[in-house]
């Protein structure tokens, strides 16, 4: 049997060990603190394998307070915040570790991750820094330092890190926490970031997923048995060579693929510009790119007015998303200005278009298009040009989240005939099976196109009870993606959908093993930028 056969784990083992676990402590059978550690971290442990995680974090946090200098609860329940999407706590959860525990990899790497996460460059550097002195051959905090060097400037220093992180290790599997036998999934994505979100949604109850890293992938080194592949690969202006080796590795594939890269290949931010604003009903933003040191020089604005840009317009970083890096140039006065604070040899410039209604304010729409169908996520209200719902003025506006709420249970009459056609016009040119669009609305009914990728991502709501009204929509997205990975369409067979589910006519194929350090397997919480935590 060749180990990367897809076998069930063994969850009823886990679960009757559990319940052993509940009877000693509801016997009182730890009346020592180190003995109730020892039978609640265990119990933690299981409970994460179940997919269990609020039972377990409880169970994290009651080791906390009996022994907050228990090293492999601080990491695990590191882990565990990373995975509910806590990445707040989590982190100060590393930053513990790493206090009592300088020298510890997992700690500094994990940290790192975090710290990428939410835009703290320089420091993810300084614990990549820490974790190389410690391993100086870890995969991961080469993984790290490619992506901090990378948005700080440095693309020289970044570029020996990756060959360093991705060379050695491209085929990584994750962990699966299911009942019964395993679908399984291969997820293609890119060293460089620029990943879609769809991985989040790969049950690991469900799916066995092995991640290929299909910019370092050898072909020459046989692939596990798989009955799906998911292009991860989303952002087209910075992922090119990745999206290329993609579409060589999927073109010989006889099993569905979701998201074919030559698809994906076709929605750089120029290329939608140029062909989803000849459709009826939306108007895209004139778009080109230009290098850095033009733009920087004296013709900067006369080279902008000559491709028929008008100030005010916008200038982004490409590969850069969440606003980062993202300006707007009210005048050719403020350009070299403007310039000067954006990294990269290119820069992407794009026509300003004013989506403020009557009122003033700003209003971003987001559309989720998942198998064929349209599915809204929110709108978001703000009073500045660069709008996220995240920044938005949303949690404390309840006329704003009252106007989210008629748009996502009735995204028509909120849109209106115009926008919608427009919608789905835009669906079928993008031809993805998983994609998002942003765009606002002008006065007179038509789709102002901001983005449209397959980077869009789903997030969970916040807790709190102003955010309930959210969750059936998300919901209903997760659902939609779950039924399209076991239910994917075939290209070329009409409405032909045969379940990735159902027992193939013959076995699946053996293929020989891949010598992996299982040390140094990644296992992966977020893909939006590549593997990095351990």
């Amino acid at each position: 049997m060749s180990p990367h056969r897809p076998q069930a784990r063994p969850w009823h083992r886990w679960d009757a060990r559990v319940r052993q676990l509940d009877a000693q402590l509801a016997r009182g059978e730890a009346t020592q603190p180190d003995a109730e550690v020892a039978l609640r971290f265990e119990r933690a442990t299981l409970l994460t394998r179940l997919g269990r995680d609020l039972e377990a974090r409880g169970d994290h946090l009651r080791i906390l307070a009996l022994q907050p200098t228990h090293r492999m609860n601080l990491i695990n329940l590191g882990r565990l915040l990373t995975a509910m999407g806590r990445l707040k706590a989590a982190k100060l959860v590393y930053e513990e570790a790493v206090r009592q525990y300088p020298d510890d990899l997992v700690a500094r790497v994990n940290l790192g991750a975090i710290l990428l996460e939410r835009d703290e460059d320089a420091a993810a550097r300084e614990q990549y820094e820490a974790a190389l002195r410690i391993d100086p051959e870890f995969p991961q905090a080469h993984g790290g330092m490619y992506y901090a060097l990378s948005r700080l400037g440095e693309p020289e220093a970044a570029e020996a890190h990756q060959r360093i992180a991705f060379g050695r290790q491209n085929l990584i599997p994750k962990p699966f926490r299911g009942a019964s036998d395993p679908v399984p999934v291969l997820l293609l994505v890119s060293s460089t970031g620029g990943n879609t979100p769809i991985e989040k949604l790969l049950d690991d109850r469900v799916f066995q997923t092995y991640i290929v890293v299909a910019d370092f992938y050898d072909g020459a080194t046989p692939l596990p048995p798989h009955r799906l592949i998911v292009n991860g690969i989303g952002d087209a202006d910075l992922c090119g060579a990745a999206l290329i080796a993609a579409e060589s590795l999927a073109a010989s594939a006889s099993v569905p693929v979701l998201n074919p890269p030559s698809a994906v290949r076709a929605t750089g931010r120029c290329e939608n510009a140029l062909r989803l604003g000849t459709l009826p009903g939306v108007i895209a933003p004139a778009t080109a790119t230009f290098p850095h040191a033009l733009l920087a020089g004296p013709d900067g604005a006369a080279t902008l007015l000559g491709r028929g840009l008008q100030f005010p317009l916008l200038l982004r970083a490409p590969g850069f998303h969440m606003g980062r890096h993202f300006v707007r140039v009210d005048s050719p006065e403020d350009l070299p200005a403007a310039v000067a604070g954006l990294p990269g040899p290119e820069l992407l410039a794009m026509q300003y278009l004013d989506a403020s209604g009557p009122d003033g304010l700003v209003r971003k729409f987001r559309v989720m298009m998942i198998g064929g169908e349209l599915y809204p996520l929110h709108l978001a209200i703000s009073q500045h040009w660069k709008i996220h719902y995240f920044s938005a003025d949303m949690a404390d506006n309840r006329e704003n989240r009252a106007e989210d709420a008629r748009f996502l249970t009735d995204m028509p009459a909120v849109l209106g005939p115009k926008a919608m056609a427009a919608l789905k016009l835009i669906q079928a040119a993008l031809n993805l099976d998983y994609a998002g669009i942003d765009f606002g609305l002008n006065r007179d009914g038509d789709l102002l196109l901001f983005e449209a990728n397959a980077t869009m991502v789903v997030q969970q709501p916040d807790e709190g009870e102003q955010w309930d009204y959210r969750r059936p929509a998300v919901a209903r997205i997760h659902a939609a993606v779950h039924r399209m990975l076991l239910d994917p369409p075939v290209p070329g067979i009409g409405n032909s959908r045969p379940s990735v589910c159902s027992r193939p006519s013959e076995p699946l194929l053996d293929q020989p093993t891949l010598q992996l350090d299982r040390r140094r397997l990644m296992a992966v919480d977020r893909i939006e930028r590549s593997p990095l935590a351990v």
